[in-house]
């Protein structure tokens, strides 16, 4: 393995970050805007709040590790250019752990975002069918 191969991974990895941010982001001004709404009390605000407060955590984790796989892939490229063949291959694969456990996080972050959607659908369809 030379030094390429977890040069591959920077840009990715760089993204993937990014991507977490603008999740986060997006996360966060979601709560400040159901904080600062006269219906915060509300039933259909209360189903959603432990959704929110897991999103926030597997999103902090998300972060967390794709962190690592950065580092560690900055690691790697290190002991493959001091000629350290064993360690950098071994950094590598841990790198690439890190990242699928990141990539995990976030498909159950996807997941349970989607599950929050249902509940403000079912909320309009109920509303639907009382108004009728």
């Amino acid at each position: 393995m030379d030094l390429t191969t977890p040069a591959l991974l920077f840009p990715a990895i760089s993204l993937l970050l990014l991507a977490y941010t603008n999740r986060f982001l997006t996360l966060a001004q979601v709560i400040r805007q159901l904080h600062a709404s006269p219906e915060r009390g509300s039933a259909l605000v209360r189903r959603q709040i432990p959704g929110l407060k897991r999103r926030i955590s597997l999103i902090q984790y998300m972060q967390s590790f794709g962190v690592l796989s950065f580092l560690l892939c900055a690691l790697s490229m290190l002991a493959l250019f001091v000629h350290g063949q064993g360690a950098g291959k071994l950094l590598f694969g841990i790198s690439i752990i890190a990242l699928a456990l990141s990539l995990v996080l976030s498909l159950w972050e996807v997941l349970i975002s989607t599950n929050a959607l249902t509940i403000v659908v079912e909320d309009f369809e109920r509303e639907e069918r009382g108004g009728k």
